[in-house]
């Protein structure tokens, strides 16, 4: 009976726990005040919204009919995960009585904390739930993890293996997140996508299932599939097949060797089915709307399209995303401000950032800092395309390769010609290549081929005579991988824009620029992201019409970003861009594989 009455229970909290519509779309909010990843710091948070107008002295709401959007990531890493949600629970309940609201979005961290991914739970944030924590409750989840390992209770070692792997703490905060506890019926009642005065707000990105899915499906049937697993989880927990100790990795291969008892409800049945079929669902995905980070990593040329599908499946103008730390930890827009990035590091601790909210007011876009800062616009996302020191923008580095003093110069174990440039203040190493024939200089045509794309694969180059050899420099990263390497480690599925992207992308500036010398030490990575970085195209620019024959039976992912910028290709701007640097023929043969191009896209239609 006991264990029905629990069963009934959560199945109405999984009832009770549903979003609603006017919590993810609304519009007419004079102000909006949008903050991101927060990661347990607390203080850094408090000072952002005091500096924003929302919160006062005494942490009481002061932001009058303002609205504030939390784009997920409260949890995880920091101290004082738990104060954040308390704050934030308190001011959700007093800003409607001045005519505010306070919106929080579930980010990847909250997904993981309810689902029982703990990998990131900082030791502050276990003991901060360690009050909560009965003996007794530790007592019995001891044995039920002695049993589980096969040893007796009395075993020397496993309670001091027990400790060590789930602290003081770990217990009550896995009861708080479960579906009818006090954190975890309040996220599970949060959106994943919400659009506010035609901005939406997601926590990773705008990947194309959210144009699939739409901003209900998204909220509700993928939504839904987190509230199934979670609930079906806890009744497993309740009915002893699971632990809180098992990991959300561990899950599987304890389910796949269940063997249900002769009295099982049908209810832990149903439970086991659900969580074996929604384990892998949507939106845990590396492309789900929580994880994606296509929005802020890929090339305009991948990503681009993606971007406007998704924006007018949800009827939004902009998209403000959080989940990547940028670069130099201060909040960013790119496509034209139709993605704003606004995960600048909070937790100082571990991301060297600082809070910073972006504030929407009517037409105007601002940030407010942690410190008082601003209000300022937001800055460009910066061309980034391997590792350089001191942020330096490709203007800069192009400029240092032309100018800088030659530092060294050597041969590597590839048989490339090294330069060593600097400016004063920073080295960098660069690929030598002697000029061609007819002034043809192959890798700065590929890189202004690439900045004309917005492909963002190809590293800075530049013409440069060194020790009385004209040719040209092209920027090599001091950290990379190359693609020999990163096939033999099977790393880079965790890709900051996928690898599949990726080189769908490359097959079509290979087959544009008719190159034959791909090989995979010519394809870099930065190990950071795995972000793609080509290199030498000596063997490229062909005058050839076709492909290169090593690209003849593949079957290029021509999509309407790269229609849109062969069609913007045109005539004059290859003559004005290109004719230091590629020959007549050459030219030819690049004007005459990009109407190949177009018309096989046409085709394709």
């Amino acid at each position: 009976m006991l264990r029905l009455t629990k069963l009934l229970f959560l199945a109405a909290v999984l009832a009770c726990a549903s979003t609603n519509a006017d919590d993810w779309q609304i519009d007419g909010a004079s102000r909006v005040v949008a903050i991101s990843d927060i990661h347990g710091a607390y203080d850094a948070m408090v000072e952002t919204l005091q500096r924003s107008d929302v919160i006062d002295e005494q942490l009481n709401w002061s932001g009058d009919d303002a609205h504030v959007v939390v784009v997920g990531d409260i949890l995880d890493r920091g101290p004082r995960s738990r104060d954040a949600m308390d704050l934030l629970m308190r001011l959700e309940g007093e800003a409607p009585s001045a005519g505010g609201a306070v919106h929080v979005l579930i980010g990847n961290h909250e997904s993981m904390n309810l689902i029982g991914d703990l990998r990131y739970v900082s030791k502050s944030e276990y003991a901060a739930f360690a009050a909560d924590e009965t003996p007794e409750e530790r007592q019995q989840w001891f044995e039920g993890y002695a049993k589980r390992q096969g040893a007796e209770a009395s075993s020397d070692g496993l309670r001091e293996k027990f400790e060590r792997q789930f602290p003081a703490g770990f217990f009550a905060l896995r009861r708080a997140f479960r579906p009818d506890g006090v954190y975890g019926r309040w996220l599970l009642a949060k959106p994943v996508l919400a659009v506010i005065n035609g901005t939406a707000f997601v926590h990773g990105g705008l990947s194309p299932l959210v144009a699939e899915l739409g901003l209900d499906g998204v909220n509700r049937g993928l939504k839904n599939e987190l509230l199934e697993y979670d609930s079906a989880q806890q009744v497993l927990i309740d009915a002893g097949v699971l632990l809180p100790t098992d990991s959300y990795y561990e899950i599987d291969g304890l389910l796949a060797n269940f063997m249900p008892a002769l009295d099982e409800s049908s209810a832990v049945l149903d439970a086991v089915a659900t969580v074996q079929r929604l384990g892998q669902s949507d939106l845990f995905d590396p492309d789900g709307p929580l994880w994606y980070r296509g929005s802020v990593s890929c090339g305009g040329l991948i990503e681009e399209h993606r971007l406007d599908a998704a924006l007018e499946a949800i009827a939004a103008v902009r998209v403000v995303v959080g989940h990547t730390p940028t670069l130099n930890r201060r909040i960013l827009q790119r496509f034209d401000g139709r993605v704003i990035e606004i995960d600048t590091g909070m937790l100082n601790a571990y991301y060297k950032g600082r809070g910073n909210a972006l504030v929407l007011e009517g037409d105007a876009i601002s940030v407010v800092t942690q410190s008082g800062d601003g209000p300022t616009a937001p800055l460009s996302h910066p061309r980034y395309v391997g590792s350089r020191p001191s942020m330096m923008s490709p203007e800069d580095l192009q400029r240092m390769l032309e100018t800088g003093e030659i530092v060294s110069q050597q041969k590597d174990a590839a048989d490339r010609t090294i330069v060593k440039v600097s400016d004063g203040r920073d080295t960098v190493s660069a690929i030598f290549k002697k000029r061609g024939a007819r002034g043809f200089y192959p890798d700065v045509a590929a890189y202004r081929l690439d900045r004309m794309l917005e492909l963002d694969m190809v590293p800075v180059s530049a013409m440069r005579v060194v020790n009385g050899v004209d040719g040209s420099l092209q920027f090599l990263p001091a950290r990379f991988s190359d693609e020999m390497r990163r096939s033999a480690s099977g790393r880079g599925g965790g890709a900051s824009c996928s690898i599949q992207d990726q080189w769908g992308a490359m097959y079509v500036f290979d087959v544009l620029i008719y190159n034959e010398g791909r090989s995979q030490q010519r394809m870099l990575y930065d190990p950071s992201d795995w972000r793609l970085i080509l290199t030498e195209h000596d063997r490229a620019f062909s005058s050839r019409k076709g492909r290169p024959r090593h690209l003849n039976s593949l079957s290029l992912e021509l999509n309407d970003g790269w229609k849109q910028a062969l069609s913007e290709m045109t005539d004059e701007r290859l003559d004005e861009r290109f004719s230091d640097v590629l020959d007549k023929r050459r030219l030819k043969g690049l004007r005459a594989r990009r109407d190949e191009l177009l018309a096989s896209f046409a085709g394709e239609r």
